[in-house]
């Protein structure tokens, strides 16, 4: 039996040797245009000598993106969005509240990145988004407001991932001296850059920056239609409050800060106040309530109506006194005597 089968196996090894043989073709005759075709292909092609280079990747720039301990869903959510959206950019686990920001730069470092997305979050409610140049510096603090992510929205826009976007910007950032500088922090941060390996050579979407009135930024995604050239959103979306500008990453001197900005925790202890300022003035309500009452009270008013049907008034009037006795004995049952009882028991 053993035989057998390696008989067989032989068997089957030499058909896939003969089937993997290729027969020699006979040399055909070239005819006069195929000759010419190969001159100009030969013409048209490079040189053996000649190295055909790979388009340069220059900007090497690389964006860490994570965030703190104790972040919400949302927050979470927006960043791996960010992620999604940006091939250039980097994860790492999150940081614990106790360890110190400035080592934020050790960290991004050691992951070979230039640029920093950090999002800290602060009793489950604030969060606050730094950007910040680890080498040399600014970095930018902002309050985010009204995150919405990819999922929750369900926007009908869609674009190719890893595609490299366009930045859009409002014409107020040229405004400032301050707005310039983010200005330009976005742009190093967000852009994708040329010939990234991770990146497609696909532009099909864009990247608003919208500033308003109050100093707020808006950030939106959105696609660009082929045919049409409208734009459909994307997300996600958020706003960026401005609230400081500092010289260094994560440190340094303070090169502007926003006058018109409120801490979250100055905002709570507003809204408390008003809360019991509206707890007293219905308490003061109430008492004035009570105080007019009292005084309505004390006030005796003519009541013909009253005086007309009171029962405990004294009647004076003799025929009067006679329909009341007549009422009465009407009204009155007889009294059974004793022997009538007697005689029923």
């Amino acid at each position: 039996m053993v035989k057998r089968k390696l008989v067989k196996k032989l068997k089957k090894a030499q058909e896939q040797t003969e089937e993997l043989v290729v027969p020699k073709e006979e040399p055909e005759t070239e005819s006069s245009s195929d000759s010419e075709n190969e001159e100009q292909e030969a013409s048209a092609a490079p040189e053996s000598g000649d190295v055909v280079h790979k388009p340069e990747w220059t900007n090497r720039e690389r964006v860490l993106v994570f965030c703190s301990r104790g972040s919400d869903f949302r927050t979470r959510h927006v960043m791996n969005d960010l992620k999604t959206i940006m091939p250039h950019s980097r994860g790492e686990s999150k940081m614990s509240k106790q360890t110190s920001i400035t080592m934020i730069n050790e960290i991004a470092s050691m992951a070979k990145c230039t640029k920093c997305i950090y999002f800290e979050s602060r009793k489950k409610k604030d969060v606050y988004m730094w950007l910040a140049n680890v080498e040399d510096g600014p970095s930018v603090k902002f309050l985010v407001h009204n995150i919405h992510t990819m999922e929750e929205l369900r926007l009908t826009g869609n674009c190719l991932k890893a595609s490299r976007p366009v930045l859009s910007f409002d014409a107020g950032f040229d405004a400032h001296p301050s707005s310039r500088l983010i200005k330009e922090m976005l742009k190093q941060v967000f852009a994708t850059p040329n010939h990234h390996p991770r990146s497609q050579p696909f532009i099909d979407h864009i990247f608003s920056f919208s500033l308003t009135t109050d100093g707020k930024i808006w950030f939106r995604n959105f696609q660009v239609v082929d045919e049409k050239l409208e734009l459909q959103e994307i997300g996600p979306r958020m706003v960026l409050e401005i609230a400081t500008i500092f010289a260094g990453s994560f440190e340094g001197a303070v090169l502007y800060e926003n006058p018109n900005y409120m801490n979250p925790n100055a905002v709570r202890r507003q809204m408390k106040l008003a809360q019991r300022n509206k707890y007293v003035s219905r308490k003061m309500t109430e008492q004035g309530r009570k105080e007019k009452d009292e005084k309505m009270q004390q006030i005796k008013l003519p009541d013909p109506v009253g005086e007309e049907f009171n029962t405990n008034r004294q009647i004076t009037d003799e025929k009067a006194l006679e329909i009341m006795k007549a009422i009465d004995t009407k009204l009155a049952r007889p009294k059974k005597s004793k022997a009538k009882k007697a005689k029923l028991a």
